[in-house]
């Protein structure tokens, strides 16, 4: 039921940020407090990790929040030009464009157990990325775990031998 409602939150926008896509904003739902409870406890449950990466920009909200919830540090998956030391970094394709993730340093250690939380799965180029950053570091992805999940445009299908978890699926 609280999902159901979070789910209501979310507004599209069409033509944004391009003609032609429909974007997912989570922003009225993570104003909402039981809305967001919602999202950050199921997000979470039934996962062991040791840390959060949350994916710019609204992964770094959700991720925060959910680390909090958790009693977990968090790690803030970057765009290029936003870190001052990159420990490694991985570009891929979006639905829309090109872009690249960046490792902050220091902040992954090998064997770590990650929760990777972004708020919504495309086409998989960011959710992918993401997990190849953590694999990369020698960390391990516990899950992948978004709010909302376009299942038309079968990104689940480019994250492979990963667990991916979507609370909301459109």
């Amino acid at each position: 039921m609280a999902l159901r409602r979070a789910a209501e939150l979310i507004r599209e926008v069409p033509d944004f940020p391009e003609p032609g896509v429909l974007f997912r904003d989570i922003s009225p739902m993570l104003a909402d407090r039981a809305g967001l409870h919602a999202v950050v406890s199921a997000l979470g449950r039934d996962c062991e990790f040791d840390v959060v990466a949350g994916v710019e920009a609204r992964g770094f909200l959700v991720g925060a929040a959910v680390a909090q919830a958790y009693g977990t540090g968090v790690i803030g998956l970057r765009k290029p030009g936003k870190l001052p030391v990159v420990a490694d970094r991985v570009s891929y394709t979006l639905e829309y464009g090109q872009a690249t993730l960046e490792l902050p340093a220091d902040t992954l250690r090998a064997g770590q157990r990650v929760l990777i939380v972004d708020d919504v799965l495309a086409t998989g180029g960011t959710l992918g990325a993401a997990c190849r950053l953590v694999r990369q570091a020698g960390a391990e992805v516990a899950a992948a775990a978004v709010v909302l999940e376009l299942t038309a445009l079968e990104g689940r299908d480019k994250i492979m031998g990963e667990e991916v978890r979507a609370l909301l699926q459109a």
